[in-house]
């Protein structure tokens, strides 16, 4: 009898568990009820009243799948919280239009720069190869000196080199100026005041940093071909 009184308040302590399971009885046990290990069991105190709610245990499949939504569900709100924070710092960048025009102009003056300093190299190349061909006119109908040879195919590459060069500085120009115009109108939305966040994620290629003002790497220089 001692042992029972004993055992009573810890049992008691413990909840009394019931549910109702696929037969439509009602059970009742003072611990979770394996009839019921699919469904909701409620956890009642000793007067009846409802203490708290025993969750269905899962099987291997649901459980991967809760995890996965679970995951889904956290990796949105990194990533809510990440766009909330780029679209703060491109605000705090760029507080206005002008800000941000100059922004652009830095980045475009850089490959502007590597571009003129390619035509004029093209210019030099070009004032080289004059003298070459002046010199080629003399054997028309017989081979080329070797020397003549091999100072005209390095200046073949070297052309080919350049303009092509150029050409990737003139798409650098334009990828530029579609980043910042992209930028340009998040701005625009943010500074009227639609909320930090809301607008979607970036661009691809797009930061709160801005573009790199510093040009795509140039080519490899072309080698000479063999004539």
């Amino acid at each position: 009898m001692a042992q029972v009184q004993a055992q009573a308040p810890a049992k008691s302590a413990a909840g009394i568990y019931t549910c109702i399971d696929d037969k439509g009885r009602r059970l009742t046990a003072d611990r979770p009820i394996p009839e019921c290990a699919h469904r909701e069991q409620q956890v009642l105190n000793s007067d009846g009243s409802l203490r708290s709610v025993h969750p269905p245990t899962l099987t291997v499949e649901e459980r991967a799948e809760k995890e996965a939504k679970e995951r889904a569900a956290a990796e949105a709100r990194a990533a809510q919280a990440d766009a909330v924070r780029r679209d703060r710092n491109l605000t705090a960048r760029y507080p206005n239009e002008a800000s941000h025009n100059r922004a652009r102009e830095a980045a475009l003056d850089t490959v502007r720069l590597a571009v003129k300093a390619r035509e004029v190299r093209l210019r030099e190349l070009a004032a080289e190869r004059k003298p070459l061909l002046d010199e080629a006119e003399f054997y028309k109908g017989k081979p080329l000196p070797p020397k003549l040879r091999t100072a005209l195919d390095a200046n073949d590459a070297a052309l080919d080199a350049q303009r092509s060069s150029t050409a990737n500085q003139e798409a650098e120009v334009g990828r530029i100026n579609r980043i910042y115009d992209a930028e340009l109108e998040r701005l625009r939305k943010l500074w009227s005041g639609t909320p930090a966040g809301s607008l979607g994620p970036l661009p691809a290629g797009n930061g709160t940093a801005g573009v790199s003002a510093a040009p795509r790497a140039a080519s490899a220089p072309a080698k000479i071909p063999k004539r």
